[in-house]
């Protein structure tokens, strides 16, 4: 793992269990379901051609579908020659079989398999199907990730990323938007993932739904205030940072100087607000998270009033 600042960068590959990897994907483990394999590309292949003695620009690393063509291909063949067909497949880097539409397996499959050690799994799934599944499955599961100093926060639908030094409040705010009827994902640290060039939040298993309220301790929000004050994950779509008001800095009061923050080749829009006593920070989140879906739709109220101010 690389450190940097208040985020951890993991690396795009992941040890799996061959029973969660099925269980996942609603398959059967026929072989191997003890073992563990790695995952390390998104990318599905069909061996046909493998099968068939073509062995260049084979895809190692990748789940190896069998589809009805693969399937009636091999049997079609002499018992020899099937298991020789199979072995080449099998002598490949790949981390696991899966034969789609729950066609039963033939002897020559489970002896390679198990001579092998490769896991070997059936759906029910269509071949083009099961394809579909493992394509998104692979890009969750593998997708760039870091873990962020910070909570995140559904709020009139944006997923609000709120960061800034510990005791500035995140928390505090995080639980009156609770209460005004938003949603937590997360609170102190978010694990951020990028999927399809978006990114993904959402909260370590261990501290999922809890909240560290300096004064009383460890609170249960989904419990204290319901399932409907809570998600898994959400799309973040706004960084806004918490800041102590500074005397001596001069804070943008137009609006008019966009500021991003990038986080895993991603740009967001980001807004830095100064916290000091008074303030209703609660209502400027919803404000916020108001106007950034309003620029979205292309309106923007600093730009309306300087065009008012230049026509005047």
């Amino acid at each position: 793992m690389e450190r940097k600042g208040d985020m951890e960068q993991t690396v795009i590959e992941k040890k799996v269990a061959v029973s969660k990897f099925a269980a996942d994907l609603n398959c059967k483990v026929v072989l191997g379901g003890e073992a563990e394999m790695l995952l390390n590309t998104v990318n599905v292949s069909r061996p046909g051609l493998l099968l068939a003695g073509f062995t260049d620009y084979f895809g190692v690393n990748r789940v190896q579908v069998l589809g009805n063509a693969e399937f009636e291909y091999l049997l079609a063949m002499e018992a020899e020659a099937r298991t020789a067909a199979l072995t080449r497949l099998a002598e490949q880097t790949i981390p696991c079989i899966i034969v789609s539409r729950g066609r039963e397996i033939f002897p020559e499959l489970l002896t390679v398999c198990g001579r092998h050690h490769i896991p070997l799994m059936v759906s029910d799934h269509t071949t083009s199907s099961i394809i579909n599944l493992l394509v998104m499955y692979l890009n969750r599961e593998l997708a760039p990730s870091l873990t962020r100093h910070g909570g995140l926060l559904d709020v009139y639908g944006m997923g609000i990323l709120l960061t800034g030094k510990s005791g500035i409040g995140k928390s505090e705010t995080a639980l009156e938007m609770v209460k005004r009827g938003h949603r937590m994902i997360a609170d102190d640290s978010v694990i951020i993932k990028r999927i399809d060039a978006k990114l993904i939040g959402s909260c370590p298993e261990m501290i999922r739904y809890f909240m560290e309220i300096r004064g009383i301790g460890i609170i249960d929000v989904r419990s204290m205030y319901g399932v409907g004050s809570v998600l898994q994950e959400k799309q973040i779509d706004l960084v806004v940072e918490l800041e102590n008001w500074d005397e001596n800095k001069v804070y943008d009061r137009l609006g008019d100087k966009p500021l991003y923050e990038e986080i895993l080749g991603v740009t967001l829009p980001k807004l830095i607000i100064p916290v000091r006593p008074g303030r209703n920070l609660a209502i400027i989140l919803e404000v916020a998270a108001r106007n950034s879906r309003l620029k979205e739709l292309g309106y923007d109220a600093a730009k309306e009033i300087i065009n008012r101010s230049l026509n005047f």
